[in-house]
């Protein structure tokens, strides 16, 4: 799985990076920037509960 961010439609809110500080960081004007390469297994139910969380839907986890 990984993790995709829809640049359009992200309002910038920083829930992802909140709950998923491990593959999430926020730039200098506050909208996600996604780790690169596959979610770690460890991390997948965390990714799948940032992406529901998204108010704006724009955090998206798709398979390979």
């Amino acid at each position: 799985m990984k993790l995709t961010v829809d640049p359009i439609g992200c309002r910038a809110h920083g829930l992802c990076a909140d709950l998923l500080p491990e593959s999430v960081r926020l730039d200098e004007w506050g909208y996600p920037v996604v780790a690169s390469g596959p979610v770690p297994p460890g991390l997948a139910a965390e990714a799948r509960r940032a992406a529901a969380a998204c108010p704006a839907l724009a955090l998206r986890l798709r398979k390979d």
